[in-house]
């Protein structure tokens, strides 16, 4: 309604009110008005005594909000205390208590299930021939193609679709022109580490992980192989399990393995996905297969196997892909066959004397391998010594070729460089240090000793110049030779307890450690370290020369300044020296002197050389000398 009515009705027995009545109603008015702020529109008696009030207002105005206003402090009322009533109060204790005025939130893991994939082949029938063509009749077929060729549209055609060949041809629609770019800039980023996850050791008494193997072919699984060395620690409880994680499931194993012994070295089998050899605590060697359960399928005899703890195992290069050998610390190498492990096929004894005797053979705790020369490898011994083998000699005596003495401690590991088979990295005591084959001395290159020990080392399998290392502080240090060979490029404190071992997934982007307490850390390295650069290789083959140069140079040194002393005193120097000095020293001065035929193949068989020992050449084919060395001496 637009407007509303005030009705007031007087009776007519009291008209004497009449005055009164209507200047109360006046009033009242005037205040309705300003209350609700509506207009007056008459005001005016009826018959009967009725007084009408109209007030016009839209409907829409009215329920408008209050207006407050700011006034004096009044006291309207004033309730005092009731004594008597205070007696039934009942006073409560302050409490504070803290509130949240969001929601509380939890998080959770949850793993989903995975999808199972089935991998089906599909047949394809030749089709597109007409009706009356049957495409299994070679003379049909033939007939029909070259009817179809002699079709004028069907050469038109032909034209057209050769002319767009060309095209494509000429244009590669698929060329990334700012690749190389792109790439550049991720090299020039800062190196980094970032730790992905974490695998523990489910087992209440932790053990040392002393050996990690990744599975090949760029599988995500990791074999684990955990064991506790010190037998002063070892308790009735302690657990004999180690354990193959996959790395996107960090909270359970993805396999368990059973051993009778702990085991302390494993490797997969690099052509088998499915197929583990290990080495255990006891010497046994062992063939697991997860599928076929949780215990191993073959162990060889405790008394054909090594007497000590195998450290390391090695799959060969073979026809067959079963071959294997082992290296323990009783001296021995044993070459096994999986199929059949009643006995190792062939033994070495690490005797430097020669003569097979066990008591004398160094133990050996690493070994290094390379499928380019299939025959050779490198054993990391207790004693601080590098031995070179050949497996390929006749005799077990000339299969020692010979040795590289080079740490003062154990060498706990020993790889060659994935690029250069000639050169190797080992690891003992306080540094890493780098070989070259030709040179038996000393290495060509080495690190600072580090305040902590070194535990173990390996090769970047993607960049030939990019080594890691792991120490006793729980700190990885990634070291990259062509930057610099003081320091390492980057050091990760990783774990607060020492570092027992190390290796690097075959994509080079990935790289586990283990840890004194059965924690295995997965780390993700930047794309700069795992992204070979421009003509790295190139410039470290150079460097690996000329640092192989440089050794031989300072060899001839002290060769020469040593054939001083022994042409002085003849006598006195053969006393001091050692046969395999002397015969290192004949076969430097047959490098010095290059002939225009080959050195004598018999002038270095016998071990000890008599100083009077002569080089004979036919004067048709005179020999020529070194400048750095006179006739005299020679």
């Amino acid at each position: 309604a637009r407007a509303f009515c005030l009705t007031v009705s007087v009776g007519s027995q009291r008209h004497e009110m009449l005055p009164s009545l209507l200047l109360f109603f006046e009033h009242t008015t005037l205040e309705l008005a300003r209350l609700f702020q509506v207009e007056i529109t008459s005001v005016h008696p009826s018959a009967g005594m009725e007084i009408v009030h109209e007030y016009v207002k839209l409907r829409s105005d009215f329920g408008r909000q209050c207006l407050f206003s700011d006034r004096h402090v009044e006291l309207l009322v004033d309730l005092p205390p009731n004594p008597k009533l205070a007696m039934q109060f009942v006073l409560k204790e302050t409490r504070d208590l803290g509130v949240q005025g969001c929601w509380e939130m939890s998080e959770h893991e949850v793993n989903t299930e995975r999808i199972e994939y089935d991998i089906q082949g599909i047949n394809h029938v030749e089709g597109g021939w007409p009706k009356d063509i049957n495409s299994l009749e070679m003379e049909q077929t033939i007939r029909f193609r070259k009817k179809v060729e002699k079709d004028e549209i069907y050469m038109n055609s032909i034209q057209l679709i050769a002319q767009c060949v060309g095209q494509n041809n000429a244009v590669d629609i698929y060329q990334e022109y700012f690749k190389d770019e792109e790439l550049l800039d991720e090299i020039q980023e800062a190196p980094s580490v970032k730790i992905v996850n974490k695998y523990r050791d489910p087992n209440q008494v932790k053990r040392n992980i002393t050996c990690l193997s990744w599975q090949p072919s760029g599988g995500s699984n990791l074999a684990a192989a955990y064991s506790c060395l010190e037998w002063q620690k070892a308790t009735a409880d302690l657990s004999k399990d180690s354990y193959i994680w996959d790395i996107e499931s960090p909270n359970k194993p993805r396999s368990v393995l059973k051993p009778t012994s702990q085991l302390v070295c494993l490797a997969y089998n690099p052509q088998d996905l499915n197929f583990l050899v290990s080495g255990s605590l006891n010497g046994q060697i062992m063939l697991w297969d997860p599928r076929a359960g949780q215990h191993p399928t073959t162990v060889s005899p405790l008394e054909k196997s090594h007497m000590d703890p195998v450290y390391e195992i090695i799959w060969l290069q073979s026809a067959t892909e079963t071959e294997a050998f082992s290296a323990s610390t009783d001296g021995q190498i044993l070459w096994w066959d999986v199929r059949q492990m009643s006995e190792p096929t062939e033994r070495l004894m690490l005797d430097l004397s020669r003569k097979e005797n066990p008591d004398n053979a160094l133990g050996a705790i690493s070994m290094a391998y390379s499928v380019t020369m299939p025959d050779t490898f490198i054993v990391g011994t207790e004693q601080g010594a590098v031995v070179y083998c050949n497996r390929a000699a006749e005799t077990p005596a000339e299969k020692i070729v010979c040795t590289y003495d080079g740490h003062h401690g154990p060498v706990y590991a020993i790889q060659k460089n994935p690029f250069f088979s000639q050169n190797f990295l080992t690891v003992g005591d306080w540094g890493a240090r780098i070989w070259s084959e030709d040179i038996k001395e000393s290495s060509i290159m080495w690190t600072k000793h580090q305040t902590a020990y070194l535990t173990d080392a390996c090769w970047s399998p993607v960049r030939p110049s990019l080594f890691f290392t792991v120490k006793m502080d729980g700190v990885l240090d990634i070291w990259d030779i062509l930057f610099k060979q003081n320091d390492p490029t980057l050091s990760v404190k990783v774990r607060d307890e020492p570092l027992c071992c190390v290796q690097v997934h075959e994509a080079g982007s990935k790289v586990v450690s283990g840890s004194q307490l059965g924690v295995i850390s997965l780390m993700e390295i930047s794309k700069g370290l795992c992204t070979q650069q421009n003509n790295e290789q190139a410039l470290l083959g150079e460097m690996l020369e000329r640092e192989t140069k440089r050794e031989k140079i300072l060899r001839a040194q002290k060769v020469r300044d040593e054939a001083g002393n022994m042409e002085e005193s003849p006598k006195e120097w053969v006393k001091q020296q050692s046969p395999l000095n002397i015969q290192s020293c004949w076969e430097l001065l047959a490098d010095l002197i290059y002939p225009e035929r080959p050195v004598p193949e018999d002038l270095f068989q016998s071990p000890r050389l008599s100083l009077s020992s002569t080089i004979e050449f036919s004067p048709q084919q005179p020999f020529k000398l070194h400048s750095a060395w006179p006739a005299k001496k020679v």
